[in-house]
């Protein structure tokens, strides 16, 4: 029998040292979510320096043929003594203020194992190879390629030093500030007010929408005066830090570094004085612990935990609680669970992998399929005695949940906002989501799960000249206004209103108790989708000019799965982002059979096609109105005026769907061209792009196709030619426009318009790019609350507080 020494000798030509620019994985499996501190530990290949478990490191060697790995094994130690908890400060986990983690310490333990027959070496030692020791003590000290992510959730982006307080101007009128006392100077307001730092204006702050905060005094100063920075009395100290500083024209919580002689200046001795009034930041913390926020998270009930198989909660990676509230619901259909678990398994997503499985988001969708649906990790974390050895552990009735951070890698790699540490939207990553599985799944139709999701809509727009014209277009959800004059509690609504305006004579503030919501049916939504709707400066080609024509709006398909977006967020004036409170009253079974489109109805004329040459110059511009509401929101204008022309100038709904469908279209920033349509003029690429591609290893051909697609960006051609990759001169066109494509139905599902509430995505926060998510999803026979890690039975859903709602399609 061959020494183990000599072994390894034997296969030192398959140990690599690594090089800096090399990604090593040392953290976690691959293809599961084994760890260092799982029963097996983990096997680092010292060739590709990706990392496996137990269960899965010799699929790798008969995959590879690499025999040697570093064999990483973490214990837990013994826990430090009980520390108090700390009342949190501050809307985050894990940082300064935030709520502890509590992170256990580790031992760590090393070893060289051969395979196939495990044979281990102890490491380290100097008997091993110079090469060897080389090799598994640049992996040791290299930063792991899945590096811990700051764990931050919930909180807000760090205040940034304001611009306007370098300079600030300071008018000496006089005036100096007592110590306490404070009443606002333009009505009697003694809470929550604003000393200007230019000239020392005391005024009350904004009027939040219950009635309570101020009068808006301070802010229209600001807009009479443009003196930019505020400061807000009660929360100057000694901690000049976490005085609360407002830059009006930022329009956001700032850091004043030469705060103390602004505030000297007016007399101030920060030093004296003593915190009376809450931040910006506490207010809106205070408000995300009471009742929407208890409502959502359930927090104050006894929840049951569940464990088993799909019930694992995913860790929060650091505000990624959007991406875990939606995967939670998705991977609990049908489709997306029998395509990437029962119909995939782990070994043959792995077998059909690059050799960097870590990339390919066919494994990374399987994996986390695996980890979510198997129940491998949906066990009681267990908790060490703290007066008994490290070996005595008990059970807790938690999961530590599973960190999917290779899938967010994936998933994020063609969008930057989701690659970032920030809270986003759910709904938008959802549809990117659907996106790249539908992309992932190009020319396997029958695979796709995404299109379980995706229906059809035909908007009917009847001309005032009596003809009508179809336009037809996918998509993945419903969106729904909210039509608040449809409220069912008018009267209480009216009391409320009553009481809030006494209130307010009073100066007194209103209590969570008494606010009252509006209460909204959903059928009242989705009926006011259908209903018939105005279309000003419309382009009839029977009339040659704009006119005003009348759209109604249906479906042509129902799909297996039926999400309906609630559109809380809406803008206000100077489009400022407004969330509508609001309860949705929604039943757990619907039927929107009365939705679907009736199509071209025996004895209507439709509107002639526009004929090539004619002067159409009023039907090929968009809408400016539209763009500019569009732009307004953050998109790019000429997305904005693409939106507008496919979706036929028929409003900012329509245009905003249609752009969050077709961001990540290949042909996106192509200009439009004067007829209305993708500009041809890439037909002949810089030659030196096409040499540049080529030096990838991609083919000349398809460097061309995809150089015209992207408008001659090589970046953009690169993400292209990935996106797709059975891309070739005869099958497909990378050149034509989304613009004037009408969408076929044959390949969506189809069938009966009654559904049953299977899922709810809630949202608490005042935007969606802050706040937290959390699901609740129906599964056997009872509710379950999803909050990142923590998986238990629902006492009481919040079906009506819901941001997305998910309805699975009733069989007849």
């Amino acid at each position: 029998m061959i020494e183990p020494m000599d072994l390894l000798r034997s296969n030192l030509s398959r140990v690599r040292i690594p090089e800096p620019t090399n990604r090593i994985y040392k953290q976690e499996c691959c293809i599961s979510f084994d760890t260092p501190r799982s029963e097996g530990g983990l096997f680092v290949d010292m060739y590709t320096f990706l990392a496996f478990g137990k269960d899965y490191v010799s699929w790798n060697y008969e995959k590879t043929g690499n025999p040697v790995y570093m064999h990483i094994k973490q214990t837990k130690k013994l826990d430090p003594e009980d520390r108090p908890s700390k009342k949190p400060t501050r809307l985050a986990i894990g940082v300064d203020g935030g709520f502890d983690d509590n992170e256990p310490e580790y031992e760590e333990t090393h070893s060289i194992v051969i395979l196939p027959e495990f044979v281990s070496l102890p490491f380290p030692s100097v008997e091993l190879p110079e090469k060897v020791r080389l090799a598994a003590d640049a992996i040791l000290l290299a930063v792991g390629a899945e590096r811990k992510e700051q764990i931050t959730a919930w909180t807000a982006d760090k205040k940034e030093v304001s611009t306007y307080a370098m300079n600030l101007q300071q008018i000496d009128n006089g005036v100096v500030i007592p110590p306490s006392g404070w009443k606002c100077s333009k009505c009697d307001k003694t809470e929550n007010l604003w000393l200007n730092l230019t000239d020392g204006m005391i005024l009350c702050g904004r009027r939040n929408w219950d009635g309570s905060g101020g009068n808006n005094h301070a802010v229209e100063h600001y807009k009479e005066t443009g003196y930019p920075l505020a400061v807000k009395l009660g929360t100057i100290t000694a901690d000049l830090e976490a005085a609360d500083v407002f830059s009006y024209p930022e329009d956001d919580s700032v850091i004043d570094p030469h705060l103390a002689q602004h505030l000297a200046f007016f007399g101030i001795d920060f030093s004296s004085l003593q915190k009376t009034e809450m931040t910006t930041a506490e207010r809106e913390l205070d408000q995300n612990t009471n009742f929407d926020w208890n409502r959502i998270q359930e927090s104050g009930q006894e929840v049951e935990p569940i464990f088993g198989p799909g019930y694992t909660g995913l860790v929060n990676l650091g505000n990624s609680c959007y991406m875990a509230a939606t995967m939670q619901v998705v991977f609990s259909t049908q489709s997306f669970s029998l395509r990437y678990y029962k119909n995939q398994s782990l070994k043959k997503a792995f077998d059909a992998a690059p050799a960097d499985p870590t990339v390919d988001l066919n494994m990374q969708l399987t994996k986390l399929a695996h980890g979510l649906l198997s129940g491998r990790y949906s066990v009681p974390a267990s908790e060490t005695d703290k007066n008994a050895n490290a070996a005595t552990a008990t059970t807790t009735a938690k999961q530590e949940g599973i960190p999917p951070r290779m899938f967010k890698s994936v998933i994020a790699a063609s969008h930057p906002e989701f690659s970032s540490m920030r809270q986003q939207d759910a709904l938008e990553f959802f549809l990117h989501f659907l996106d790249q599985v539908e992309r992932a799944n190009a020319g396997k139709t029958e695979l796709d799960p995404a299109r379980s999701f995706k229906f059809g809509i035909e908007d009917r727009i009847l001309c005032s000249s009596g003809k009508v014209t179809y336009n037809r277009r996918h998509d993945y959800i419903l969106s729904l206004n909210i039509p608040l004059h449809e409220a069912t509690n008018k009267e209480e609504l009216e009391s409320f209103q009553r009481l809030k305006a006494e209130k307010l004579a009073e100066g007194k503030n209103l209590s969570g108790d008494e606010i009252v919501r509006p209460r909204v049916p959903l059928e009242a939504c989705l009926a006011n989708y259908s209903a018939p709707e105005e279309i000003h400066d419309f382009y009839s080609t029977a009339l040659k000019g704009k006119t005003t024509a009348v759209k109604t709006a249906g479906l042509t398909s129902f799909p297996d799965y039926l999400v309906l977006h609630m559109r809380k967020f809406i803008m206000e004036a100077g489009w400022v982002p407004k969330k509508l409170d609001v309860y949705i009253d929604v039943p757990d079974i619907i039927d929107i059979s009365h939705m679907r489109s009736k199509g071209h109805q025996a004895g209507e004329e439709l509107l002639p096609e526009e004929v090539p040459g004619e002067d159409d110059s009023n039907k090929l511009f968009a809408n400016e109105e539209i763009v500019s509401q569009l732009v307004a929101m953050g998109f790019n204008h000429l997305h904005c005026q693409k939106a507008a022309i496919s979706t036929s100038n028929v409003g900012v709904e329509e245009a905003m769907n249609w752009l969050l469908s077709h961001m990540d279209d290949p042909d996106i920033d192509i200009p439009i061209s004067k007829e209305g349509h993708v500009s041809e003029n890439m037909s002949s690429v810089d030659q030196t792009k096409v040499d540049t591609l080529i030096s990838f290893g991609f083919e000349e051909e398809v460097a061309r196709k995809a150089l015209k697609a992207s408008g001659g960006d090589i970046e953009k051609a690169t993400e292209w030619i990935f996106s797709n990759p059975d891309a070739s001169i005869t099958s497909m066109d990378a050149t034509s426009s989304n613009i004037t494509s009408t969408p076929d139905d044959a390949s969506l599902p189809d069938g009966g318009g009654r559904y049953r509430l299977m899922g709810i995505v809630s949202h608490i926060g005042t935007s969606t790019q802050c706040g937290h998510y959390v699901a609740h999803i129906f599964k056997d026979g009872r509710w379950v609350i999803f909050n990142d890690s923590k998986v238990g039975a629902s006492i009481n859903p919040p079906k009506d507080m819901g941001y997305l709602y998910f309805f699975e399609r009733l069989n007849s």
